[in-house]
């Protein structure tokens, strides 16, 4: 037989022991351990605040108003951002091995210019004309004064670079036309063409870049 409690049997704590009992409870370490730390208050806080100047209820203009001036704020920065460091470019190791003159590979103008120097010393005045004027058109590149497309000719690079090297327009023309003449149309590279080839690659490395207007526009 199951005996049945009484009223008098079931023990009600009154407000205070209630209260007491509570806070004994909520004291134990699984509760502590649950409870928001202040970098969880404080991110609340923020989160709250900035919900809420978005809120439509009961603060009039103040929301329409925050919008416009977040708005303003982010295109003002991102408008000085773009007119003090210029639209973003690939870098200088993504675009290493990049088309150049049709041929594909990673080699700097520095090697370009030892490769060319070694066809020299073999007497192999084609190849060492190519590769020189392959050296002058990365030497520019690295040095960010063209941006060619992909499949530029050597005469599109000469006009590309002339603006940043206005006194040199003339040995850059004439270094793509002797490389288009010895690439392209078959005409065999003398020892001489080398050399002057060479010379103007020189002046184009120790000429420094006028930085005006126009190149800034190519550069772009």
């Amino acid at each position: 037989m199951i005996a049945l409690l009484t009223a008098a049997d079931v023990f009600v704590p009154d407000g205070d022991e209630a209260r007491r009992r509570a806070q004994e409870e909520l004291s134990k370490a699984e509760y502590q351990a649950a409870k928001p730390n202040w970098f969880d208050q404080l991110a609340a806080d923020v989160a709250e605040w900035f919900f809420g100047l978005f809120a439509g209820d009961g603060t009039g203009a103040v929301a329409p108003l925050a919008l416009t001036l977040i708005t303003i704020v982010v295109v003002a920065a991102v408008v000085v951002a773009l007119l003090v460091w210029g639209r973003p470019r690939a870098s200088r190791t993504a675009r290493g091995g990049s088309d150049l003159l049709g041929e594909k590979n990673d080699r700097s103008a520095t090697q370009l210019r030892a490769d060319a120097e070694r066809r020299a010393r073999d007497g192999d005045w084609n190849g060492a004309v190519v590769l020189r004027f392959r050296a002058l058109a990365r030497g520019l590149l690295e040095r960010d004064l063209i941006d060619p497309a992909p499949g530029a000719t050597a005469q599109g690079i000469a006009r590309e670079a002339a603006p940043a090297l206005p006194q040199l327009t003339e040995s850059l023309h004439e270094a793509a036309t002797l490389f288009d003449r010895v690439r392209y149309l078959g005409t065999t590279a003398s020892e001489t063409d080398y050399r002057e080839l060479a010379a103007a690659d020189e002046r184009i490395q120790a000429t420094a870049p006028r930085l005006g207007a126009d190149t800034q526009a190519v550069r772009a």
